[in-house]
């Protein structure tokens, strides 16, 4: 939520002594002046300390429940900031691959694009992607569970990828953690040195090499049709933006088994509050880059957790119990 061990410390002690001053908490927590000062700046942004309203020049630590909320609704709001953020981007990636796929099929096109046609071609390019990758290769794994084929094959690969030494990056779907042999895929990568994070939505399927070129879905609801071959640096540029902010939401494997807790995810939290503004299933769902489908099955869960009959009612609730 944006507090370092420093920030920590100081507002404990602020709370624990309000009477304390900078010289004090120099002096008790051995911490230089020009640390405790950065660290009641920082705390000032982050509206966890105020100024005294007897003693203008003194500041007190905000009350836990009120200052921790308003830290929780500021993340809350960055959180929709960046799926805003994102669903622009991958729209904007979107218009430019329908763009490019549009046209008639050849072999290579001048502007750096190329269509691969047939699973046994798809199969040679990623064979000799693995190959010829020398950095690192960055995967959109989107679908949930994979079929056993598929891990067959993407072990394989990624088997030669990790041999040479190339870094492997790779985000899948939250769901993978409850099926066993993709989620068994996961945790063979990443003990062979790879790295795999999940995320509640993905963009479509991508593969991403040396950030040089990538491979995307003609047709993001069928794979089978064919992919793209790109190489333009201004597509690459976006590819990899959408990546890098993606992968930095996401939530490493390690925490695949987190400890049982009350509230809503990050996924449910942004889908109560969108529905909360009036949109419908279908747009909210656009929005976190989710099926409607999967919206609606989110909020009945959400509801029948909650025990509403409607979903102002959930809405209410979940305020109610402090999980917006």
């Amino acid at each position: 939520m944006g507090l370092k061990t420093l920030h920590e410390t100081v507002y404990e002690a602020m709370l624990r002594h309000p009477s304390w001053g900078v010289d004090e908490l120099v002096a008790q927590l051995d911490l230089t002046e020009s640390e405790v000062r950065a660290a009641l700046d920082d705390l000032f942004e982050l509206r966890l300390v105020r100024r005294s309203f007897e003693h203008t020049d003194r500041l007190l630590a905000v009350a836990p429940e009120m200052g921790l909320r308003t830290l929780l609704e500021r993340q809350h709001d960055e959180l929709l900031r960046q799926q805003r953020q994102m669903a622009e981007r991958q729209a904007s990636i979107s218009r430019m691959i329908t763009h490019i796929a549009a046209r008639p099929v050849t072999a290579a096109q001048g502007d750096g694009s190329e269509q691969i046609l047939g699973m046994d071609a798809i199969q040679r390019r990623l064979e000799r992607l693995a190959e010829e990758a020398t950095e690192e290769i960055c995967t959109f794994m989107s679908g949930g569970a994979q079929a056993a084929d598929s891990l067959e094959a993407a072990r394989r690969n990624d088997a030669r990828l990790l041999a040479r030494g190339v870094t492997t990056r790779t985000i899948g779907l939250d769901s993978i953690r409850d099926h066993g042999p993709t989620l068994e895929h996961a945790r063979w990568l990443t003990s062979l040195g790879g790295e795999f994070r999940t995320a509640p939505s993905l963009p479509p399927r991508m593969i991403l090499a040396d950030r040089r070129a990538a491979l995307v879905p003609l047709d993001p609801d069928n794979t089978r049709k064919g992919v793209l071959w790109l190489t333009g640096p201004g597509v690459i540029a976006s590819l990899t933006a959408l990546f890098d902010q993606a992968w930095n939401q996401s939530t490493p494997l390690g925490a695949d088994d987190p400890a049982p807790r009350p509230g809503l995810s990050e996924a449910e939290r942004a889908l109560l509050h969108l529905i909360g503004q009036g949109h419908t299933d279908e747009a909210a769902a656009g929005k976190l880059h989710i099926s409607p489908r999967t919206a609606r099955r989110m909020m009945a869960a959400i509801m029948e957790r909650l025990e509403a009959r409607s979903r102002f009612e959930a809405g209410l609730k979940a305020a109610q119990q402090g999980w917006l």
